[in-house]
């Protein structure tokens, strides 16, 4: 089976502060989605982060399919880093770790997401085709609408890059 990591790293005008107040709230992450994913938080956003905290999504990858996602909040530092790991739902390892930095011009939000697909070779020549695409079209959405929300630090390209091992 193998393993995948998409990697992103996207630099805003904001403080660190600001940043961590808007990432670290779950309710946010259905803001930074695309609304064709039908993304819709059902239990578990209604306090702030802590470890051990479980939040439940309805999710729609594709048209015609809708699956349920459990997430548990593993590790939080206060203002630096979270990670969250699926529980239950479309991936056989979802493993994200959200670091926020300090840089002259703001943050930089770095996201690392390992993962692995189910359904052995079919996963494998679906990856490609459709959940590459997929992942990456999320995160360019990302990026744009932290852009909108927060501007941006042009001097900084941002990076996003999808590999496997």
């Amino acid at each position: 089976m193998k393993l995948y990591q998409l990697h992103s790293k996207q630099s805003l005008p904001i403080t660190k502060e600001k940043a961590w107040e808007f990432l670290s709230n779950p309710a946010n992450l259905k803001v930074i989605t695309p609304e064709h994913m039908g993304f819709n938080i059902l239990d578990g956003a209604d306090r702030a982060m802590f470890p051990g905290q479980i939040i439940q999504y309805k999710v729609s990858p594709f048209p015609g399919f809708t699956t349920k996602w459990v997430t548990e909040i593993t590790h939080v530092d206060q203002g630096n880093y979270f990670v969250d790991e699926q529980r239950f739902g479309p991936y056989s390892l979802w493993h994200h770790k959200h670091f926020i930095k300090k840089i002259n011009e703001g943050v930089e939000m770095e996201d690392i997401i390992d993962y692995k697909i189910p359904f052995g070779i079919l996963g494998q020549i679906a990856h490609p085709l459709i959940v590459k695409k997929q992942l990456l079209e999320i995160f360019k959405f990302r990026e744009q609408k932290l852009k909108q929300l927060f501007g941006s630090v042009e001097s900084i390209p941002n990076q996003l890059e999808l590999k496997s091992f």
